[in-house]
């Protein structure tokens, strides 16, 4: 070997010892200016404008071809811009994310932040945007692939983060503890202990809704270790906590970590956060009876949340100042509140959170003997109770559309594969034919045969496909739960009955039953005692009425009886059974056995009064009534029965300006009531 190449061979082993040596110093200086980006977007939450310079301040002169790098600035800079609601700069950051190779996933994720800011489902953008990310951060090896740069680990674990919003919100709790755990696991390998104490804080909220209290707690303890000396961290763990007692009825403990969470928010000097907590303190002392605590603290929150565009805290907070302001009978601000409130909109998906609130204030207005309002909350959260069941069974419809459409295409390519094995067959034949008279005749007679058999096998998967649909369209009319008739069957009945009867008017009796206090039984005992407890009312209704009366799921916790043909006194009667069917004797759940009363509305139709005339209704005005009585029941102190015994009109119009007014009608004498105590 000459003495040159020797040299040479030298000096390419040193180059390599010396980029084995600089690689490892390189990433660990692309890590610590991650983490700054990081702290950065952090802090931006509180101060945008102050991050948005500190950002631009920093923000290097060339990349030199680093396009990890730069990706990781563009991104940084795309979530300061959101926090100071500059959307268009952001919208431009992700197109120029998404014209780059390494940056497609973190522009889905841009533009999923974007939606969440706007108060709309993240979940799709957030999907597809952790698909990508996912693949460069394998399960299990996370630490390596973090350590080698190959994983953006705070991107996955934003994606992640939204995900599990949106599984909890759609009631995914299994789904939402998966992603939180994958979420711990992937900030555990990043050594991001900010969002290690997020991660748990997420993974406790998941746990909780599991009813699984124990390990939820115990998840807390975990996220406060790892929030130890960061402030904000700490504060968001403690929110955690208060959202967690505050969903197991634990109010006093709720309020104690809510306050513990705004003293360390103020502490960290963390305005918007700080704005964030006292909207949530807002409904811990609503539940507290601490109505002048609630409208202070709220008063003192929305200025904040406004100057931070925080359109989602701000509107739940219209919503929870409204309720305050009814329950201090002030119901012009409460009127206010609302029409706030349904000016900023909300994420229209978010179909059941949004119910929640209908039925709150539905409640709330009743209890304060605004019954038009009651009535006008409780319409719009049983339209949307049924928009909810109707997006679950059309998506059910789907689903069986396919499982069967996929066996018809099996059967066509079946018949396909036969027919031509048949005219392979016929083919051969004639070529034979003149040789194997014989064997034409045979395989033609095998030929009928198969043909025969085909057509018997189409006709029995026909009739098991109609029967299926036929199954599938009675199915569709009953409630999973209870197996009563639910609304869709009610709506077809009252149908057919307005075609058979003249001018479409509505023939006998209603009653509006509604359980008691039901919001309480699943905040204290969970949503599976809250189902026990719905499907024993159900059988104790259908045990206490008629063969032939239609009982139907009407929505949540309301029922509603149907009887054609019933005179006023036997439905009282029926009333004060199914009264008593329903309160006699505790219902029977895993979590021991519960008190349970009722309260009912109910009402035989045509109305009118003793020698007067009688006032024909459409079904849906029938309806109405037995709302009003129902209503009627619950503020004069639930677990009874009011009943219509007679209406002093003279006309169609007379009877809507009565329900209009229902209470000064029954002060005047125009409408009597009749009245039935519930069992004690």
């Amino acid at each position: 070997m000459t003495a040159r190449r020797c040299w040479a061979m030298a000096w390419a082993w040193a180059g390599a010892f010396a980029l084995a040596v600089a690689a490892p110093a390189a990433r660990a200086d692309l890590a610590a200016e991650e983490l700054q980006l990081a702290q950065i977007s952090r802090r931006a939450f509180d101060a945008p404008e102050a991050m948005l310079a500190e950002l631009s301040q920093r923000w290097p002169a060339d990349f030199a071809g680093q396009t990890q790098r730069e990706s990781a600035w563009l991104m940084a800079r795309g979530r300061v811009l959101l926090q100071a609601g500059q959307i268009e700069a952001v919208e431009a950051v992700a197109a120029q994310l998404m014209a780059r190779d390494d940056g497609v996933d973190r522009s889905w994720l841009l533009r999923a932040l974007v939606q969440e800011r706007a108060g709309k489902s993240a979940g799709g953008l957030a999907s597809r945007a952790f698909t990508g990310l996912d693949r460069q951060c394998p399960t299990g090896d996370e630490a390596r692939a973090v350590a080698a740069r190959q994983c953006d680990f705070r991107s996955a674990w934003e994606a992640l983060r939204l995900l599990q919003r949106d599984q909890y919100a759609q009631g995914a709790f299994v789904d939402a503890e998966a992603s939180a755990r994958r979420a711990l696991a992937l900030a555990t390998a990043g050594d991001d202990r900010h969002l290690v104490a997020l991660s748990h804080g997420m993974l406790a909220v998941s746990l909780q809704a599991l009813d699984r209290m124990d390990a939820a707690r115990a998840e807390l303890q975990l996220g406060s270790q790892a929030a130890a000396g960061d402030l904000v961290a700490a504060a968001r763990v403690r929110n955690f906590e208060g959202a967690i007692e505050r969903r197991a009825r634990a109010m006093a403990a709720s309020r104690a970590a809510g306050e513990a969470a705004l003293a360390l928010a103020e502490q960290a000097d963390a305005p918007h956060l700080a704005a964030q907590l006292r909207s949530n303190l807002v409904n811990v002392y609503l539940h507290l009876g601490q109505l002048a605590e609630a409208l202070a603290v709220g008063r003192k929150a929305l200025p904040v949340l406004q100057r931070f565009g925080d359109r989602v805290y701000e509107r739940s907070l219209h919503h929870n100042l409204a309720v305050t302001h009814i329950k201090l009978r002030q119901f012009d601000a409460a009127r206010q509140a609302l029409a706030k409130a349904s000016e900023m909109g909300g994420d229209p998906a978010d179909l059941v959170h949004r119910a929640r609130e209908l039925r709150e204030l539905a409640d709330t207005w009743a209890d304060a003997g605004q019954y038009r309002e009651a009535l006008a909350a409780l319409h719009d959260e049983r339209e949307l109770n049924a928009r909810a069941n109707e997006r679950n069974r059309a998506a059910a419809l789907e689903e069986l559309g396919r499982k069967y459409d996929s066996a018809a295409k099996q059967r066509d390519l079946e018949l396909l594969a036969r027919d031509g094995q048949l005219k392979d067959q016929q083919l051969a034949n004639r070529q034979l034919a003149q040789q194997v008279a014989v064997a034409v005749g045979v395989l033609l007679l095998l030929s009928v045969v198969l043909i025969v058999v085909t057509l018997l096998r189409m006709r029995r998967a026909q009739a098991r496909l109609t029967a299926n649909q036929s199954l599938l369209r009675a199915q569709s009319e009953r409630d999973p739960l209870t197996d009563l008739s639910n609304r869709r069957h009610f709506l077809a009945v009252m149908d057919q009955r307005a075609r058979e009867a003249a001018g479409g008017v509505f023939r006998g009796a209603l009653m509006m039953i509604d359980i008691d206090h039901f919001k309480n039984i699943n905040d204290w005992h969970g949503h599976a005692a809250g189902d026990a407890v719905i499907v024993e009312v159900a059988r104790r209704i259908r045990a206490a009425v008629r063969d032939s009366d239609l009982v139907v799921r009407w929505g949540g916790e309301e029922f509603l009886v149907y009887s054609p043909s019933l005179a006023a006194d036997d439905l009282a009667l029926m009333a004060d059974r199914v009264l008593r069917s329903i309160g006699s004797q505790p219902v029977a759940t895993a979590e021991g056995p519960l008190r349970v009363t009722a309260s009912i509305g109910f009402a035989s139709f045509p109305l009118g009064s003793e020698g007067g005339p009688q006032l024909d209704l459409h079904w849906e005005q029938a309806v109405n009534w037995a709302d009003m009585v129902l209503y009627k029941a619950k503020a004069e102190g639930r677990n009874r029965g009011v009943g219509i015994s007679a209406v002093d009109a003279p006309n169609a119009d007379r009877l809507a300006v009565i329900l209009q007014d229902f209470d000064a009608a029954c002060l005047a004498g125009q409408v009597s009531l009749r009245q039935l105590a519930g069992p004690a």
